[in-house]
């Protein structure tokens, strides 16, 4: 729950870097979510015979916009491509494919032209083994 509600305090942050679990639980969180307002929407009646708008799915969908995007790039930055590689997922099937893979690379280690790696430990600076 932490890194989503830290991903919602970043909403509009393109810049840096985030981990994978930042990211799948950012993505649990936000599925979790969706799926409740879903729930919710289904016991709300509708007056009108037009059928229902399920305008808090709208509305949860255009607040989280920003936060998804900004930590879709900070993640792709984290394996070093440039947050534009989101774009991949406009290529019918195999882009999609690609989106995923990338989403679950593990950090590209050290620094790059992003950033630190957010994980504290970078390839020149190995974490000593704890000898107590």
């Amino acid at each position: 729950m932490q890194h989503f509600v830290n991903a919602l305090k970043k909403y509009a942050v393109f810049s840096g870097r985030a981990t994978r679990s930042e990211y799948w639980y950012f993505v649990l969180f936000y599925s979790i979510f969706a799926f409740v307002i879903s729930v919710v929407e289904g016991f709300i009646p509708v007056s009108s015979g037009s059928g229902k708008f399920m305008w808090l799915s709208v509305l949860y969908m255009l607040v989280m916009v920003l936060p998804s995007f900004g930590l879709v790039f900070r993640r792709l930055h984290d394996t070093g491509r440039s947050g534009w590689w989101w774009l991949i997922n406009l290529v019918p099937f195999v882009g999609v494919v690609v989106f995923l893979v990338f989403m679950c690379l593990d950090s590209a280690p050290g620094e790059n032209q992003y950033g630190s790696s957010p994980k504290g430990v970078s390839a020149t600076n190995p974490p000593q083994p704890n000898m107590s």
